[in-house]
């Protein structure tokens, strides 16, 4: 797997009263998080990037307002019809 770095003033751990492995954990999610709800990445490949358990991640998606299913109405209403 692949490394990214990214730079950010030690301070910021003091305000947001985060260890530097509790913010680099958060940030990680963050960025998965946004990536899928870009329709760049699937549940799966987010939460590998996490990394986590894909069912946890769907869960927390919630804590950061991205919806988990992203269906327009004509989708929704399939979806039920043939549940």
């Amino acid at each position: 797997m692949s490394t990214l770095t990214a730079q950010y003033p030690e301070e910021l751990l003091q305000t947001l009263r985060m260890s530097r492995e509790e913010f680099e954990s958060e940030a990680r999610f963050a960025m998965a998080a946004k990536l899928f709800e870009l329709g760049k990445l699937t549940t799966g490949q987010a939460a590998q990037m996490v990394p986590m358990e894909r069912y946890e991640f769907i869960k927390r998606l919630a804590e950061v307002g991205v919806a988990a299913v992203n269906w327009d109405s004509a989708e929704a209403r399939d979806e039920f019809d043939n549940a």
